[in-house]
């Protein structure tokens, strides 16, 4: 028999502002236990140096969390020129510091545009990517280092917003501003990008500012869930979560009968009338019900393919 799980059924997205210097999974652990709740995910590991935007999936939403796994992100970030880390972020052992007084906001500008668009991208040994089962930054701060193959990654926007010459014995400093595909490294760009300035550079300052179709502007912080907790405004958190299917904003919609719900719920395929012709959907009743994730399969009928469990007793 199924072991039942402690907590209470909760389900939606909080849109999280991680704090600095906590790991994303501290920080669910800490908005699950918050919100009682009895299952929660989050969609995408931050760095524990980062701070912003982390989508926590709790209850029926951890099922479509893949989704914003795929999603683009956003961020902000601070590029310290001159100084090489071995994590490639202010959290590394410093390895070596250089003269970067000779680079000029126009260098940088120039050497920014080889990171626009399609790039290829070698992911940092301190990252969250698996080898033989282990995370790479567990086996880098072993003294391990593994051979990884280089990802091809999208920039769609990156965008110089300040240049700070250096001050009385300091480094040069580059203020960033990121839109990029899943999978992209922003430390990586700061290396590559000292690497062809001849400086070396590590990034010092990260703020995610977006995933997929939730920004800073839905952000709730910890501190906010604490003092809701400690008055037992239950009602009041729940209310901060967004939507179950708000995570599937780019996905079209396509809206079933009442009848066409019935089969869909027992996993049959339907025909809707003026539904796309291929791909994923987001698939809900006329009455606004949301039902899941389906496909449109090559007859042009809807198959479901991930459905929300039905009401709770």
């Amino acid at each position: 028999m199924a072991r039942r799980r402690k907590g209470r059924a909760v389900d939606g997205i909080l849109v999280l502002d991680k704090p600095q210097g906590m790991s994303s999974n501290q920080a669910l652990q800490v908005a699950k236990r918050l919100f009682g709740a009895a299952k929660a995910g989050h969609t995408g590991s931050l760095d524990p140096l980062a701070t912003g935007v982390l989508p926590l999936c709790f209850g029926e939403a951890t099922k479509f969390s893949r989704f914003l796994l795929d999603a683009d992100k956003a961020y902000t970030s601070t590029f310290v020129l001159g100084v090489v880390t071995a994590s490639g972020d202010a959290e590394g052992e410093v390895l070596e510091t250089r003269d970067a007084s000779g680079i000029s906001e126009e260098l940088v500008e120039e050497h920014l545009a080889a990171f626009r668009g399609e790039i290829e991208q070698v992911p940092s040994m301190y990252s969250a990517l698996k080898h033989n089962g282990q995370p790479l930054y567990k086996l880098a701060r072993a003294g391990q280092e593994v051979e990884r193959k280089a990802r091809r990654v999208t920039i769609h926007e990156l965008e110089l917003v300040a240049f700070r010459e250096a001050v009385n014995g300091g480094h040069p400093e580059v203020d960033v501003r990121i839109r990029c595909s899943k999978g992209t490294y922003v430390r990586s760009i700061a290396e590559d990008l000292g690497k062809a300035l001849g400086c070396g550079a590590h990034v010092s300052v990260l703020r995610r500012t977006q995933a997929g179709p939730f920004d800073a502007a839905m952000q709730v912080t910890l501190a906010t869930l604490e003092a809701l907790a400690e008055n037992g405004a239950q009602a009041e958190m729940d209310a901060l979560l967004e939507p179950l299917d708000s995570g599937l904003g780019e996905l079209p919609l396509v809206k079933v009968s009442e009848a066409g719900g019935f089969y869909i719920r027992q996993g049959q395929p339907v025909l809707v009338p003026n539904s796309p012709c291929e791909g994923m959907v987001r698939m809900g009743l006329e009455s606004g019900e949301f039902l899941g994730v389906g496909e449109i399969l090559d007859d042009g009928r809807v198959a479901p393919r991930r459905l929300i469990a039905g009401t709770r007793q």
